[in-house]
């Protein structure tokens, strides 16, 4: 008599649900809510958490020309940069961060989602799921990369209207933490497909 699995449908339902609550919650408030705002049908993103080159506090309106341009700096070593009424290519560099990590974030959990309903025929160990494995470590890796290059790109454009660039360095901090995992998910999806080929081998001699 067999052993009885440990997974069973109800809890394959309540896993693609969590799943797909996490990709709706995700595609509203990361990606469609932010659109909206840039295109100025809601409240934009207005601010932007930055790292002051001094620990001085810089006054909300640091030069003429940043205050012409709707712009204030304000804090302490970590300041906030605000834009009183961005215009659409402000709006657009605020949120872009915001909306290309929430896409990439997105196709994870799409593909964790898909993963996740290979489940009902008891079987995850399919070749489409090592494919998946894949992809989910190469967004991964993009995501290393793009997580601080994004910001820093977009502050330092940003900044170059208004005047205040002095004041805040540019700088980049990459996290090894995601660049491991991302290798680790390759890792696993070539696990997935080296089992996958070898059963397909020894199914074929029987």
């Amino acid at each position: 008599m067999g052993a009885k699995s440990w997974w069973n449908r109800t809890d394959n339902r309540l896993l693609e649900a969590v799943l797909g609550l996490a990709v709706l919650l995700v595609g509203v408030f990361g990606v469609l809510l932010p659109v909206l705002g840039v295109v100025g049908l809601i409240d934009p993103i207005e601010t932007r958490d930055v790292e002051l080159e001094a620990t001085t506090r810089v006054p909300g309106t640091p030069k003429a020309a940043a205050a012409d341009w709707g712009m204030t700096l304000t804090g302490t070593h970590r300041a906030e940069l605000g834009f009183t009424h961005p215009d659409f290519g402000q709006r657009l560099l605020l949120a872009l961060p915001e909306i290309v990590g929430s896409l990439l974030l997105l196709i994870v959990l799409v593909l964790l989602f898909r993963m996740a309903r290979t489940l009902r025929g008891g079987d995850v160990f399919v070749p489409k799921n090592a494919r998946r494995l894949s992809t989910i470590g190469l967004t991964v890796l993009v995501q290393a990369v793009l997580s601080p290059v994004l910001p820093a790109l977009t502050t330092a454009l940003l900044l170059r209207a208004g005047g205040v660039s002095d004041e805040v360095p540019f700088a980049l901090t990459f996290s090894g933490k995601y660049v491991l995992l991302a290798l680790l998910v390759l890792a696993l999806g070539e696990v997935f497909r080296q089992g996958t080929k070898l059963r397909a081998d020894t199914e074929g001699l029987v």
